[in-house]
């Protein structure tokens, strides 16, 4: 019998899968067992964050987190702890995509 906490991050996953668009598509993760995304501990999460790092949708993954302020999960590289720790410094930002955009550009013209 599946555990209830892999079953509400399945739910969860899927959820936020049919909100999120086409990018979801080019994601790295996109074929994983979302235990891998939803992991409670550390080893595990860093594994994702790992994973994160070479996906070629990472920006628009941590900006579907940040602007919808998701609670759960590794997204775009970052746990739910260094979201929320994130969201709390920059209470301001009303649009994370116009800030990790404008911070890629700013990378990418360097």
């Amino acid at each position: 019998m599946p555990d209830s906490t892999n079953c509400r991050a399945t739910v969860l996953l899927g959820e936020m899968m049919s909100m999120i668009g086409r990018w979801f598509k080019n994601a790295a993760c996109g074929s994983l067992d979302s235990e891998v995304l939803f992991a409670d501990a550390a080893r595990q999460k860093q594994r994702a964050k790992v994973l994160c790092m070479r996906c070629l949708v990472q920006t628009e993954c941590l900006i579907e987190a940040l602007d919808n302020h998701i609670e759960f999960g590794v997204w775009g590289g970052m746990t739910e702890r260094e979201r929320k720790a994130l969201l709390r410094r920059r209470p301001e930002v009303a649009s994370w995509r116009l800030v990790l955009e404008a911070a890629r550009r700013s990378t990418v013209q360097r």
